[in-house]
């Protein structure tokens, strides 16, 4: 232990003296190549490296810059492919990760235990409840939408790993430990673990084929039925037995706790197909049965708040132009204590904008300045834009809409196309609301402090969305990202070398008596200085100081 511990401390000592000596050392090194010149012959090395150069024809140099200018070619396509794909320099993050650890540089991902217990720590969870992956509410219907896609595309506009999400959320809603005691809940077990869906579909009617299962009639209407209809009337037959389930685990949910989980999985089964059938409603067009059926869904179930049932009925109500009863539901769920998503904040936007919007000129408020109601309607832009700034480059098409995930990443890129793929209209609709929205917006950003290490309204926007965005956006979209990368030192690096290497090769080809002229001045110019410095110190240090040393 005692060995061990020196040579901790000689190491330690080691890196202490690379870490803050280097220049010490340095020095030290080139007093030790000048004293030991005569012995180490360097003074005729050199001379023999000279006249081989000189002997050298323009064709080698050439060579050597064409092939100087090929390699950081290579490499700065190589570093270019990694940022774009990774977000980060591949030499900056080998640099960080491996070589300064060598160094005694110290991680900076590794959390101390001050900063654990500390203030650090609350900040730590907020990163990882704002980058936690939220299921969609309004998703779309697998065989009647994102399949019809992929027949007319032949496109996947789903990734493996949304749909993976999916199937988790499937077995913890749709499952319990009690199925095995039912033959068609056991059979339906296995099917939502399924990856095929084929494999899935038989399955289904396998179970159905036991008894009227509930489960299976809803992995028939998501997958199987191709068109809303088809999809509705077997909501129907799936409501129609969740109910009775429904109500027999009703009576004897207080029996045990067997008895308890199945009630539950029973009520989540029942509110999944309710809200599904309101959904059918509103995509066929009865958008006021729609609403009804899901103010009463939200008051039969208050305390399922987990669907986000109410950013269905804001999109219904908004459909309507219910802008009293959107207003009203804001004022429930807009509330200081909720989680915020981006259809709460844009929905607020839209209905402040609404009252100021058919009016509002930039000219006249540059000169007049804005009004009382043009400024809440400002600020409510901008609120919103701080929560999810990837929103309004949908909303104003700058940037193309493509089917929404079946989950998304709150304040992430995901977010927003769900948001714009459902509310594009209702802005459309509403008269000089886009006009607003593209003066505004982008002042922003002037409010947020840059590099975002805190928030004006909300948290710091967390930095780990493009990577999720990334898993659950298909790779045919072009993620929005932000804040926008700037390019590491690297990339420029490697591609100013390129330049100038290839420069040097094509001058140096054209002209080659007058690029070597052009060389030799360069260098005797760079070597000046050292001269100079070798002059002075051999008139104070006597050339036999190496045999005086020798002797002593």
């Amino acid at each position: 232990e005692a060995g061990t511990g020196f040579l901790e401390q000689l190491k330690s000592c080691i890196v202490w003296s690379w870490t803050y000596l280097w220049t010490l050392w340095f020095f030290i090194m080139l007093f030790l190549v000048y004293i030991l010149r005569v012995p180490l012959k360097i003074n005729d090395n050199l001379t023999t490296v000279s006249m081989f150069l000189n002997t050298l024809t323009p064709k080698f140099y050439v060579a050597l810059t064409g092939t100087s200018s090929l390699i950081s070619g290579l490499i700065l396509i190589f570093e270019w492919w990694y940022f774009r794909k990774y977000g980060t320099s591949f030499i900056e993050q080998v640099s960080v990760s491996h070589l300064r650890p060598l160094l005694g540089g110290v991680d900076s991902s590794a959390p101390s235990a001050a900063s654990a217990a500390g203030g650090d720590a609350d900040s730590s969870r907020q990163s990882v409840s704002e980058c936690k992956v939220w299921r969609n509410p309004l998703n779309l219907f697998r065989g009647a939408e994102y399949n019809r896609y992929t027949w007319v595309t032949g496109r996947e506009p789903l990734t493996y790993y949304d749909m993976n999400l999916s199937a988790q959320d499937h077995q913890t809603f749709f499952t319990c430990d009690t199925d095995h005691l039912r033959p068609a809940d056991a059979i339906m077990q296995k099917a939502w673990r399924e990856r095929n869906p084929q494999a899935r579909i038989s399955a289904a009617h396998e179970a159905l084929e036991l008894n009227e299962c509930a489960t299976a009639y809803i992995l028939l209407a998501e997958e199987e039925a191709t068109t809303i209809v088809e999809a509705e009337k077997l909501f129907k037959q799936a409501l129609k037995a969740g109910e009775g389930c429904y109500r027999r685990s009703q009576q004897l949910q207080h029996h045990g706790a067997q008895y308890e989980a199945q009630h539950r999985r029973d009520t989540n089964v029942l509110v999944y197909i309710k809200r599904r059938l309101a959904m059918c409603a509103r995509k066929l067009g009865r958008t006021r049965e729609a609403v009804k059926m899901m103010r009463d869904l939200m008051k039969e179930f208050p305390l399922l708040s987990m669907f986000n049932i109410h950013e269905n009925l804001l999109e219904a109500l908004l459909e309507l132009q219910a802008y009293a009863d959107v207003q009203a539901v804001l004022a429930k769920y807009d509330d200081i204590s909720l989680p915020k998503s981006a259809t709460i904040c844009y929905t607020a936007a839209l209905l402040k904008a609404r009252a100021v919007s058919d009016k509002f000129s930039p000219e006249a408020a540059s000169r007049r300045g804005l009004s009382t109601a043009e400024m809440n309607a400002v600020e409510a832009i901008h609120r919103a834009v701080e929560f999810n700034p990837h929103v309004p480059k949908y909303l104003l098409e700058m940037k193309s809409l493509i089917l929404p995930p079946e989950h998304i990443l709150k304040r992430g890129d995901s977010e927003a196309i769900a948001y714009a793929f459902f509310h594009l209209q209702h802005w459309k609709r509403v008269e000089g609301a886009l006009n607003l929205l593209h003066c505004t917006w982008e002042g922003t950003f002037r409010m947020i402090p840059y590099p975002l290490e805190k928030g004006h309204l909300f948290y710091p926007y967390p930095i780990c969305t493009e990577t999720a965005d990334r898993e659950l956006l298909p790779s045919f979209h072009e993620v929005s990202v932000y804040p926008k990368k700037e390019l590491p030192f690297f990339i420029l690096f490697t591609a100013g070398l390129c330049s100038f290497t290839a420069m040097l090769a094509l001058l140096t080809h054209q002209f080659p008596e007058l690029m070597g002229v052009f060389a030799k001045a360069f260098l005797s110019t760079l070597f000046a200085p050292l001269n100079f410095v070798m002059e002075k110190v051999e008139s104070i240090l006597p050339s036999s100081l190496w045999h005086q040393l020798t002797r002593i």
